[in-house]
């Protein structure tokens, strides 16, 4: 262990010294996250901009003064069209949708007739397509209150549209509610992990291979296994670190958010990042022994950063099963890397506790492939120092 010791502080010492990829890795993976969130978050601020300013652009209102006046006592900014508002909104210069109100829309209102009136937007413009469901509410309220004025005209009672009253209940609390918003967050974190611990266990296998350093360390009296528990212990406490990294950075990104919506939503605090980096510790491992055994059956560096992309790409997708299961959680889940670990980090976005049954497949199935892929590098070790 002692020698092990030493490899550990020779290789973390390399890993260090070598920023440029460091900086890469940060830039790439741990930054990219903060940088999502807050650009979601200038989207979701504008659209409650244009909410809040309460315009509303049209064709024809002239034709309607009854439906005029019902926007207006809405507290809505009525605003003519442009000309050609059909190819702004294809081409995404105008962020609103139309109405169109045709010449006879009055006269038939009068009649007792439903005139049409029609709603304008693209679905490739999603500006103007996050309007509709406003625009069509405001629509349906001035319906209702047609219907409730014909109604009482004729000595019905208005009670008599809604025979049934409908409540809500949600029974999500507000935690659940807001790991809504906070789903990517972990899956971020994760890949934040995955990069960097590539990058680490390449170098100190493949890398070291390609430059001619490895031979000469397989002269020094050093056992095959002090070699391999030191050189992973650095590219495991390497992946660590950025997964650490990554978790803790969407504390200050959050002060960058500016919606208050998602400022009141976003939930993530340091116990959460915190718990975080405790969960992907058994992965952190796992994946380092994984990239070391892919890595050292390879003469290049690039050849083997083509060998583990499989990893990356397999890494990626996994937790995309979570997102798109919709019959909530199985058990065979708790026993796929990556994917138990993304769950497991969705328990604490929700703020539900973690049981040791629900932990515990994670741990084990990462100490067995960490084994069986450490014994592996450990032979090749062997075999590259009796080559």
């Amino acid at each position: 262990m002692t020698r092990a010791w030493t490899v550990f502080r020779k290789e973390w010492t390399d890993a260090l010294r070598d920023r440029r990829t460091l900086l890469m890795v940060l830039a790439s993976s741990v930054a990219i996250g903060p940088l999502v969130l807050v650009l979601l978050s200038t989207l979701v601020a504008g659209m409650e901009q244009r909410a809040e300013a309460r315009e509303l652009v049209a064709v024809g209102l002239e034709h309607s003064p009854t439906l005029r006046n019902y926007l207006e006592r809405q507290t809505y900014t009525l605003r003519a069209a442009p000309p050609d508002h059909e190819t702004a909104l294809r081409e995404s210069r105008l962020g609103d949708p139309v109405l169109v109100i045709g010449p006879g829309f009055e006269a038939a209102l009068a009649r007792g007739e439903a005139p049409v009136v029609e709603i304008v937007s693209s679905a490739a413009n999603p500006r103007a397509q996050a309007g509709v469901g406003r625009l069509q509410r405001l629509l349906q309220g001035f319906n209702t209150e047609q219907a409730t004025l014909r109604l009482v005209l004729r000595g019905v009672a208005p009670a008599l549209l809604e025979p049934v009253k409908v409540e809500e209940r949600d029974l999500a609390d507000p935690a659940t509610r807001s790991a809504q918003l906070t789903a990517l967050v972990p899956f971020f974190v994760l890949m934040a992990m995955v990069y960097g611990a590539l990058n680490a266990a390449l170098d100190t296998t493949a890398g070291e291979r390609e430059r001619g350093s490895l031979e000469p360390l397989l002269m020094n009296p050093v056992s095959r296994w002090a070699l391999v528990v030191g050189k992973w212990g650095a590219v495991a406490a390497v992946a660590t670190l950025i997964a650490a990294l990554g978790a803790f950075s969407f504390l200050p990104g959050q002060w960058l958010l500016q919606s208050e919506t998602l400022a009141a939503l976003f939930r993530f605090g340091p116990g959460e990042a915190a718990a975080f980096v405790l969960i992907l510790l058994p992965l952190a491992g796992a994946l380092s022994a994984l990239l070391m055994a892919i890595a050292i059956r390879c003469r290049s560096f690039k050849e083997a950063q083509a060998n583990a992309t499989v990893v990356v790409l397999g890494m990626s997708l996994l937790p995309l099963v979570s997102i798109f299961n919709q019959e909530g959680e199985a058990p065979w889940h708790r026993w796929v890397p990556a994917l138990s670990q993304v769950v497991l980090m969705g328990r604490v976005l929700k703020g539900e506790a973690i049981t040791v049954a629900q932990a515990l497949p994670g741990v084990l199935v990462g100490v067995a492939l960490a084994a069986l892929c450490l014994a592996y590098v450990a032979r090749r070790l062997g075999r590259a120092a009796l080559e």
